[in-house]
C-alpha cells in the first residue's frame, strides 16, 4: 500500500530530472555560501552545470506527450523502430535526411525520411515517443529549441479535412546539412 496516490506519483516521476537539477543547484549554492577561494568557484560551476541540466530536463518535459496514440516506439543502437497496429518500420539515424511534423487523421506525427526516399510516420504521442528527443537532438545541426517548440499545441484553425495528409502543410523541423542538398 502506497501513501502517495498513483496520479501524484506519476506526476512526481515525470518531474524527476527537474528535481535532480534543483538538488544539484542547491548543493552548488551551499558550497558557494561556505566561501573560500576553492568552494565559491566550485559552487558557481555546479550551479551553472545544474542550470544546463535543468534546461535540458525542461525541454524533455515539454517534448514528452501523453502516450495515448496507438503503437510503440523503440530506440536501439541508433535505430528508431515504430510498432503500430497497422503499420510500422525502422529507420537508422545515420540514414535520416529530413524530419517533419505532419497532421494525419487528427493526430500529429513525426515524418522521418531516409536517404533512399523511404518514409516512416510515428505518432507524437505514441508510447515511448519521449525517447525520440535524445535521438533527434543528436542529429547534426538540430536546434532543440525548435524541436520542442514544434510539439507545442498548434494555435489556430484546425484543418477542414482531417483525413488528408498534406506535405505542404507540414513543418520541416530538420534537414541533414549535406545529404538534403544531394537528394
Amino acid at each position: 500500500m502506497s501513501l502517495i496516490r498513483p496520479e501524484a506519483q506519476a506526476a512526481l516521476w515525470r518531474f524527476r530530472e527537474m528535481f535532480a537539477s534543483l538538488g544539484l543547484a542547491l548543493i552548488g549554492l551551499w558550497l558557494a555560501v561556505l566561501g573560500g577561494f576553492i568552494l565559491v568557484p566550485l559552487g558557481a560551476g555546479i550551479i551553472v552545470l545544474a542550470a544546463g541540466f535543468g534546461l535540458l530536463a525542461w525541454r524533455r518535459l515539454r517534448f514528452a506527450q501523453s502516450g495515448d496514440a496507438p503503437g510503440m516506439v523503440e530506440l536501439d543502437e541508433g535505430q528508431i523502430s515504430y510498432f503500430g497496429p497497422d503499420v510500422g518500420g525502422a529507420v537508422a539515424l545515420r540514414d535520416l535526411v529530413e524530419l517533419r511534423l505532419i497532421t494525419a487523421g487528427g493526430r500529429r506525427m513525426w515524418r522521418l525520411r531516409q536517404q533512399d526516399g523511404q518514409v516512416l510516420a510515428i505518432p507524437v504521442s505514441a508510447m515511448g515517443a519521449d525517447q525520440l528527443f535524445d535521438a533527434f537532438a543528436a542529429l547534426p545541426g538540430m536546434d532543440t529549441g525548435a524541436l520542442v517548440a514544434a510539439v507545442d499545441p498548434v494555435v489556430g484553425p484546425a484543418s477542414v479535412n482531417r483525413d488528408v495528409v498534406s506535405i505542404a502543410d507540414s513543418r520541416v523541423i530538420w534537414r541533414h546539412p549535406v545529404r538534403a542538398v544531394l537528394t
